[in-house]
């Protein structure tokens, strides 16, 4: 199995090592997977670059570079979708927050069969540090009643952190324009449409260096669009 890590960038050089480092150590010992790491970034004067460039020779993972043309994280994940190769894709971020020890188990559900495997921080075993507390609350909400009201066996849809069947995802109109919201966009729609969705638990943690460029109120009603189309739409068996 071949897995493609997307990872979008924004200036993370204080972060970009680290999580470099994370994955690499955490996908050496997987086996009947061959793993790569996609850098997606916006301009060429941002600071990830020289970092990554000044610490890739002290790991094992390939890493390759693609200049995302239309700018900001969303265009950055459809562009790290559109060039990849392998048979999933994991997508993931710079700023150290989600977590590498679960990549083996994820790898073993993608293997059974599922098209996308969703690290959850809201069900039994997972847990969220730090963040804006309004932020924990609706996404902690919105996560539940969505699993509640529809059936999504996820209890985190709204996780960024997943792994997805490419072919499937190339497969889906993606309609997000604004960030993050993408992850969620998709994921309704693969399980409307009667894909395989597992779950498993994971610990998420906020930032400590850098700036977050998450944008909660901008995003909300990106959010609710895919909320509503999965609470009041019916799954095609």
């Amino acid at each position: 199995m071949k897995i493609d890590i997307v990872i979008p960038v924004y200036n993370e050089a204080e972060n970009i090592g680290e999580t470099l480092r994370a994955i690499d150590r955490n996908t050496a010992g997987i086996k009947d997977a061959e793993f790569s790491v996609n850098i997606v970034y916006d301009f060429p004067e941002d600071n990830t670059l020289p970092a990554v460039s000044a610490m890739v020779a002290e790991i094992k993972i390939p890493v390759r570079y693609t200049l995302n043309i239309a700018g900001g994280v969303v265009n950055a994940i459809k562009t790290g979708f559109r060039v990849s190769s392998g048979d999933f894709v994991l997508v993931t971020m710079a700023d150290m927050s989600d977590d590498y020890s679960i990549l083996d188990d994820m790898v073993g559900l993608a293997n059974k069969g599922n098209d996308i495997v969703c690290p959850s921080r809201y069900m039994k075993g997972g847990k969220l540090v730090g963040g804006p507390p309004v932020k924990q609350f609706l996404s902690r909400l919105a996560g539940l009643t969505m699993h509640w009201f529809s059936g999504i066996p996820t209890h985190d849809s709204t996780n960024s952190y997943k792994l997805y069947r490419l072919s499937l995802v190339k497969t889906i109109n993606i309609e997000s324009e604004g960030g993050f919201e993408i992850g969620t966009e998709i994921t309704v729609k693969v399980f409307r449409n009667g894909g395989k969705i597992a779950e498993l638990p994971t610990i998420w943690f906020d930032r400590e260096k850098g700036k977050s460029r998450f944008k909660l109120f901008k995003w909300i009603p990106k959010y609710l669009k895919w909320y509503f189309y999965l609470i009041k739409g019916k799954r095609n068996k």
